[in-house]
């Protein structure tokens, strides 16, 4: 028998990301495009009796959506291909209620094609959504005639858009045109995603490998672990006293890597609707967001609808410049850039990273990592700076992962630890950096 040290620490050190999970969380942040009828109909969710011929975005430019995301700080983004009203935004040979069937471009028009080429052109990564609550088809709540159907939809997004970076499961489950409920294959879906996209991160309920957080305010809960016990919520859409808090929450002791994403919209709704142009949330709410999702163990994925033009707004592209020069700003000037950060274990469970500036320095923003690589383990520490001869508390938390970032109320220290008070499995050395920040910050509101 050969020792794997590999397996040693899957098995007893708690579970860690693949390449491709990493990868996913390092990104930080990506957009969500919810595009279809719905935008022509000025609701929130359609019911399936949409005609295709309201469709029609006669200055979509998906070259727009990509270079803003770019421009912004966004490196991923991904499209409602098909919401709960069964619309297809690509010529789909499986029904009539899709693009083919608008005028948009004459009939020949393919929007997923135009998003993933654009992606593609400007260095963004692309993602689909593709709902299998589907409230226009005959067949939907008929078992495995609809789910066949499903399966056709998702193998011409999986074969013919080129590598895809995450498809995006909705757990969602009302009556279709004929009053009756369907049971998902969902090990059949996901196993059609690992054969035709085996690169691509698959987000739902359940993971496999990213989870919802548990609500679209953009609010991850403290503690929040990327481990899961998948016993906890077996399928999307899955129900239970329980449910809530494993999603916003995961598992200290979980035995599956499956981070969280936060999700919540740029506007008071998902679709775009010209009388919210004035409601868009402004770049500091924006950044406070950032500060909420990232800095606390997640991913950010913001929404930012399409208008009936196939744009993205100006005011909605203006916010997100104003966000991105925030965050560029912040961290543009780490005030431990060429310090000695040095780690001491300090017990079994516990440790200390430590910083000397070597002078007095003004801060308000802490930002404290694990190597996420190596799993997750603190779950308990405090942030101390060194003032007047004395250490003195400037913020505490639970769980760190990734990234936690804590504003502070602006203070002067000449010396900055964290003390890490306890930890579920073996203890590595913690990242510690610190930073000045420009603007005031900005409140969430409640």
């Amino acid at each position: 028998m050969t020792w794997d040290g590999s397996e040693f620490l899957r098995r007893f050190a708690g579970p860690v990301p693949t390449a491709a999970q990493l990868a996913w969380q390092r990104d930080e942040r990506a957009l969500f495009l919810h595009f279809g009828t719905t935008t022509f109909t000025d609701k929130e969710w359609g019911d399936g009796t949409e005609t295709p011929e309201i469709f029609n975005p006669a200055k979509l430019n998906a070259r727009q959506w990509a270079r803003t995301a770019k421009e912004t700080g966004f490196p991923a983004m991904i499209l409602t291909a098909k919401h709960h009203d069964g619309f297809c935004l690509w010529p789909t040979r499986t029904t009539e209620h899709s693009v083919a069937s608008s005028p948009f471009r004459g009939g020949k028009g393919d929007v997923v094609r135009e998003f993933v080429d654009a992606c593609r052109a400007e260095g963004i990564k692309p993602g689909l959504y593709c709902s299998p609550w589907d409230r226009n088809s005959g067949v939907f709540g008929e078992g495995a005639k609809y789910n066949d159907l499903y399966i056709a939809q998702l193998t011409e997004l999986l074969t013919n858009y080129g590598d895809l970076y995450q498809l995006w499961f909705d757990g969602a489950n009302g009556e279709g045109p004929n009053g009756e409920r369907q049971v998902y294959d969902w090990p059949r879906t996901f196993a059609l995603v690992r054969k035709l996209q085996p690169n691509a991160i698959i987000f739902s309920d359940a993971g496999p490998d990213a989870r919802w957080i548990g609500n679209d305010r953009g609010d991850p809960s403290q503690p929040n672990w990327s481990r899961m016990d998948p016993t906890a919520i077996p399928h999307p859409g899955f129900y239970g006293p329980r449910v809530n808090a494993a999603l916003q929450s995961g598992h200290a002791n979980g035995s599956v890597w499956r981070p969280g994403e936060t999700d919540i919209s740029i506007r008071p709704t998902w679709y775009h609707h010209a009388r919210e142009d004035r409601r868009v949330k402004p770049a500091g709410t924006l950044v406070a967001y950032f500060f909420q999702s990232v800095g606390r163990n997640s991913k950010l994925l913001l929404n930012v609808p399409p208008n009936r033009d196939g744009l993205f707004s100006d005011s909605d592209v203006t916010a997100l410049r104003g966000m991105h020069k925030e965050i560029t700003e912040l961290f543009s000037d780490d005030l431990t850039k060429g310090l000695k950060v040095t780690w001491t274990k300090t017990g079994a469970k516990t440790g200390t990273a430590e910083v000397d500036f070597g002078r007095t320095v003004r801060l308000n923003v802490i930002d404290v990592r694990e190597d996420v690589s190596k799993g997750q383990s603190a779950a308990g520490y405090s942030c101390e700076g060194w003032q007047n001869g004395a250490w003195v508390e400037l913020s505490k938390g639970t769980t760190i992962g990734y990234r936690a970032l804590d504003r502070v109320r602006q203070t002067e220290v000449s010396k900055l630890r964290v003390l890490i008070s306890d930890s579920v499995d073996t203890l590595h050395p913690i990242e510690l950096r610190a930073f000045a920040e420009p603007l005031p910050s900005a409140r969430l509101p409640r």
